[in-house]
């Protein structure tokens, strides 16, 4: 019988690789949104997908394969990521726009025009990956401000799915918002 499946998607994966000699080893993280979510993604019929931390360019070609069956094993399928696309999308536009504009530090909050472009292409390549893994009858469940466009592109290729957002931050009043340039598009 088919069971629909709750897909979690989140920027990093509740566990953590670890390359020695030319070995790849996963390892379950500890702390936060991975131990929240424990309950939920061991039930077994779950996906969870996510940047594995560890860019492309750290990643040796020939254990590309071994990384994929070592996630899988841990229920999870990696996003792959550019060293220049977590810079622009996760030190950039998450870490220097949106968390100190949501935390309403307006002076500490940097609008550049880069890391957004970068901030829109990554959250595609996550809906993307979502797009190829979900079944219509699954549940999706997107978290937090790294990947606030996710739903809505979900959306636009699947307009019946379930999908689920949690902001793990505040979300600032319109005052504070509107300094966004591209407010429309969040």
């Amino acid at each position: 019988s088919f069971m629909a499946k709750t897909i979690i998607i989140s920027n990093r994966l509740p566990v953590q690789l670890q390359i020695s000699n030319g070995d790849i080893n996963a390892v379950p993280s500890v702390g936060g949104l991975a131990t929240g979510m424990k309950s939920v993604h061991s039930g077994g019929d779950s996906l969870w997908i996510g940047w594995s931390g560890l860019t492309d360019e750290e990643i040796p070609e020939e254990l590309a394969s071994k990384i994929d069956s070592a996630l899988a094993e841990h229920g999870s399928s990696k996003v792959n990521l550019t060293e220049e696309e977590v810079d622009g999308f996760y030190y950039g536009f998450s870490n220097r726009t949106v968390w100190p504009l949501f935390h309403y530090f307006l002076e500490y909050s940097e609008f550049e025009l880069k890391s957004w472009e970068i901030y829109k292409k990554v959250n595609q390549k996550f809906a993307d990956a979502i797009l190829a893994k979900a079944d219509n009858e699954d549940t999706i469940w997107i978290h937090d401000y790294q990947l606030m466009l996710v739903p809505q592109m979900v959306r636009a290729e699947r307009p019946d799915i379930s999908i689920g957002f949690f902001l793990h931050i505040p979300f600032p009043s319109y005052e504070i918002f509107r300094t966004l340039p591209w407010r429309k598009e969040v």
